[in-house]
C-alpha cells in the first residue's frame, strides 16, 4: 500500500498541473477570438477597397480611352503636316536645285549628286501620284539635264586625264619582268586617285539610275586611243633613243642595273642583223680578204633602221600587254562586271590591230625579200616569232573572255610568220643546191666560196632559234607524230634541214669545182671548203644538232678532206715521176756514158726543175687559209718531195753526165724544202 502521505502530494501535483492546462486553454480561446475579429475587420476593409476601385476604374478608363484618342488625333495632325510640306518640297525641287545643276558638277560632285537624288525622288512622286501634272515634265527635264551633265563630266575628267604612258615608264615595266632580278614590281596610275574616284562615282550613278550605257562607249573610246598612242609613243622614242644616245631606261633602273644581279637580257635581232651584215660581206669578200665575184654593196644605214624597227616591234609587243593587263584592272573599278569584256574587247582594238598590222608588214617585206632571193631576211622574222610565242601565254591571259576573232589575231600572225619562215628555209635550201656555177665568180685562189660562208653563217643563226626554227618546220608537217612528239620532232625536223642544206652545198660545191681547170687547185677548193665547214660546225656548236639525225657527219667530212690531200698530192706525180728510177738502166760511178744514157739524165734533172718551179709559181698564189692544214700540207709534201730527191741526187752525185753540172743540180734539198715552204703564201 502507498503511503497516505505520497498520495496526497501526488493529487496536489496533478492538481496544479491541470489547473495549468486549463489556463492555458482559456487563453487559447481568448486569442482565437481576437483573431476572428481582427479576420472579419480585416474582411471588411477589403471589401470596402474593392469597391472603392471598382468605382475608381469606372470612373479613369473613359478618360483614358478620350486621352488616347485625342494623342491619336494629335499624330495624324503631325504626320498630316510632315506630309504636306514633303509633297510641297517637291513642288520647289526644280527652283531650288537649278542654281547647281546649271553649274554642274565639277569640283562638288557629291552635293551635285544629292541634288540628283533629289530631283529623282521628284520625278517618282509625280509619277506615282499626279502623273498629269506639269511639274513632273519640268522635274524629268531636270533629270535628264542633270544626267547629261554628269556624263559630260565623266568625258571631261577621262579626257583631261587620261595621258599616254611615258616610254620610260613602260621600258622600266617592260625591263622589271625581263631583266631586273627584283621583286618591285612598276605599277602605272593612268589617273589621279581623287579623279579616279569621282569616275567611279559617276559610272556606279549612271549604271544604276542613269539607265544608259553610253558612258561605256566613251570610255573605251578615250582609253582606246590612250593605249594606242602610249604603244606609239614609245615605238617613237626608241627609235630617237636607238638612234642618239641609245639610253632606253630611266636612270632609276640605269642605277639599279649597276649594282643588282641581273637575268641574262634576251637576244636583240642586232645579233641577226650583224649575221645579215656579214652575210653580205661575204658576198664581197672571201676568206682571207680575198675578193669574190659579187658586186652586192652593204646597206648598213638600212640594216640598222631594220634593226631599230624589229627590236622596237618586240618592245611593242610586250609594252601592249603589259598596258593592255593594266587598262583592265583600272576597267574594272570603272565599268559593270557583265560589261567588263565586252568593253575591253573594244578598248584594246586599235592598238592590237595596229600591232598586227605591222607584223604582216614584216611578213609581206619578208616575202618580198624571198622573191627576190634575199634569204637573210627570214632572220628578223626569227627574233620576232620567238618572242610573239614567249608572250602568247599572256596574251592569251589578257585576252581571256575577249571574242574569238580577237583571240586569233596574234594566232594567226604566228602562223604567218611560220609558214613564210618555213618557205624561205626550204627555198634557201634550194638555192643553195641551185646556184649556178659561174666561173667569175669562183675564187682563183681555191679559198672558201661566198656560197659556204654564207650558209653556214645562215645555220649558226638558227642555234639561237632551234625551236622557233624547228616549229617553223614543223608547222609545215601534217604528220602526227609532229603533234605527239613537238619538242623532239621539231629537233629531229631543224637537223634533217641542215643536213639537207649541208648535202646540197657539198653537192654543189663539187659541181663548182670543175670549173677548175687544174685539178689540184679543184682539189684545194674542196678541200678549204669542206674544212671550213667541219671547223664551224664544231666551233658554233651544229655539230651537235646535225649529229641527231647524222652521227657519222664529222667522220665523214674529214674523210672528204684526207680525199682531197690526197688528190692534191697527186698534182706532184709529174715532179716525182722525174725523180725515179723507172725505166732507167743501172749506173755504175765513174762509168762512161752514152750520150743517149747521158740525156736521159738530163731530161730527168731538167724536168724536175721546170717542174718544180712551175708547180711552186702556180700554187703559191693558192690559199689555205687554215694554219694547221696549210702547215701539215707542206710537211707532208717536203716529207715526200725531198726524201724522193736526196734519193734521186745520192743515185748521180758520182756519176758525171755533164761538163756543167751547176745547170742541172740547181737546188739543194734545203732549197727544195724553203720552196715548198712558201706554198699558199699569199704575201710571199
Amino acid at each position: 500500500m502507498i503511503p497516505t502521505q505520497d498520495a496526497s502530494a501526488r493529487k496536489r501535483e496533478i492538481d496544479e498541473k491541470l489547473k495549468q492546462e486549463q489556463d492555458t486553454l482559456s487563453f487559447i480561446r481568448e486569442n482565437l477570438e481576437k483573431s476572428d475579429q481582427l479576420t472579419n475587420s480585416m474582411v471588411s476593409i477589403l471589401s470596402s477597397f474593392e469597391s472603392r476601385l471598382m468605382q475608381l476604374e469606372n470612373s479613369i478608363i473613359p478618360v483614358h480611352k478620350q486621352t488616347e484618342n485625342l494623342q491619336r488625333l494629335q499624330d495624324n495632325v503631325d504626320k498630316t503636316l510632315s506630309c504636306m510640306d514633303h509633297v510641297i518640297s517637291y513642288y520647289h525641287v526644280a527652283k531650288d536645285t537649278d542654281k547647281i545643276i546649271k553649274e554642274g558638277p565639277s569640283g562638288r560632285l557629291d552635293e551635285y549628286l544629292a541634288c540628283i537624288a533629289k530631283i529623282q525622288k521628284a520625278v517618282e512622286y509625280f509619277q506615282d501620284n499626279n502623273p498629269d501634272s506639269p511639274e513632273l515634265n519640268t522635274v524629268k527635264v531636270r533629270f535628264e539635264k542633270g544626267k547629261e551633265l554628269l556624263e559630260a563630266e565623266f568625258h571631261s575628267l577621262l579626257t583631261r586625264y587620261s595621258k599616254p604612258v611615258p616610254p620610260i615608264l613602260i621600258l622600266d615595266m617592260i625591263g622589271a619582268d625581263d631583266e631586273l632580278d627584283t621583286q618591285e614590281e612598276v605599277t602605272l596610275d593612268h589617273l589621279p586617285e581623287t579623279v579616279l574616284q569621282d569616275i567611279i562615282c559617276i559610272s556606279s550613278w549612271l549604271v544604276e539610275y542613269g539607265r544608259n550605257q553610253d558612258f561605256m562607249n566613251v570610255y573605251f573610246q578615250i582609253r582606246s586611243s590612250q593605249l594606242d598612242r602610249s604603244v606609239k609613243s614609245l615605238k617613237e622614242h626608241f627609235r630617237k633613243s636607238s638612234s642618239s644616245s641609245g639610253v632606253l631606261y630611266s636612270p632609276a633602273v640605269q642605277n639599279k642595273r649597276k649594282d643588282t644581279p641581273t637575268k641574262k637580257p634576251p637576244k636583240r635581232p642586232g645579233t641577226i642583223r650583224k649575221a645579215q651584215n656579214l652575210l653580205k660581206q661575204y658576198s664581197q669578200h672571201g676568206l682571207d680578204g680575198k675578193k669574190g665575184g659579187s658586186n652586192l654593196t652593204p646597206m648598213e644605214g638600212k640594216d640598222d633602221v631594220l634593226d631599230i624597227e624589229i627590236d622596237s616591234y618586240i618592245h611593242c609587243i610586250s609594252a601592249f600587254v603589259k598596258l593592255a593587263q593594266s587598262e583592265y584592272q583600272l576597267l574594272t573599278y570603272i565599268i559593270p562586271e557583265h560589261h567588263q569584256k565586252k568593253t575591253f574587247d573594244s578598248l584594246i582594238q586599235e592598238a592590237l590591230d595596229n600591232l598586227m598590222l605591222e607584223g604582216d608588214n614584216i611578213v609581206s617585206a619578208a616575202r618580198r625579200a624571198i622573191m627576190r632571193h634575199d634569204y637573210s631576211a627570214v632572220l628578223t622574222i626569227f627574233p620576232i616569232l620567238k618572242h610573239l610565242k614567249q608572250t602568247k601565254p599572256e596574251f592569251d591571259q589578257v585576252l581571256q573572255g575577249t571574242a574569238a576573232s580577237t583571240k586569233n589575231k596574234l594566232p594567226s600572225l604566228i602562223t604567218s610568220m611560220e609558214t613564210i619562215g618555213a618557205k624561205a628555209l626550204e627555198e634557201f635550201a634550194d638555192s643553195i643546191k641551185n646556184d649556178p656555177d659561174k666561173e667569175y665568180n669562183m675564187p682563183k685562189d681555191g679559198t672558201v666560196h661566198e656560197l659556204t660562208s654564207n650558209a653556214i653563217l645562215f645555220l649558226q643563226q638558227l642555234l639561237d632559234f632551234q625551236e622557233t626554227a624547228g616549229a617553223m618546220l614543223a608547222s609545215q608537217e601534217t604528220s602526227s607524230s609532229a603533234s605527239s612528239y613537238s619538242s623532239e620532232f621539231s629537233r629531229r625536223l631543224l637537223s634533217t634541214y641542215i643536213c639537207k642544206v649541208l648535202g646540197n652545198l657539198q653537192l654543189n660545191l663539187l659541181s663548182k669545182s670543175k670549173v677548175y681547170e687544174d685539178t689540184a687547185l679543184s682539189a684545194i677548193f674542196l678541200h678549204n671548203n669542206y674544212n671550213y665547214t667541219l671547223k664551224s660546225l664544231e666551233k658554233s656548236e651544229l655539230i651537235q644538232l646535225v649529229s641527231v639525225t647524222q652521227r657519222k657527219a664529222e667522220t665523214q667530212y674529214r674523210e672528204l678532206i684526207e680525199q682531197q690531200i690526197q688528190s692534191y698530192q697527186r698534182s706532184w706525180l709529174k715532179v716525182t715521176e722525174y725523180i725515179t728510177d723507172r725505166n732507167m738502166p743501172a749506173f755504175q760511178p765513174g762509168a762512161k756514158l752514152k750520150d743517149k744514157e747521158r740525156q736521159m739524165i738530163k731530161d730527168k734533172f731538167k724536168g724536175f726543175n721546170d717542174g718544180l718551179e712551175e708547180l711552186c709559181k702556180i700554187q703559191k698564189v693558192w690559199a689555205i687559209p687554215d694554219k694547221d692544214q696549210r702547215d701539215a700540207i707542206r710537211q707532208a709534201q717536203k716529207r715526200m718531195i725531198t726524201q724522193a730527191y736526196r734519193a734521186f741526187l745520192q743515185r748521180y752525185t758520182n756519176i758525171s753526165f755533164t761538163k756543167n753540172p751547176e745547170k742541172y743540180y740547181k737546188y739543194r734539198p734545203e732549197q727544195v724544202e724553203a720552196m715548198i715552204e712558201r706554198l699558199f703564201d699569199t704575201s710571199a
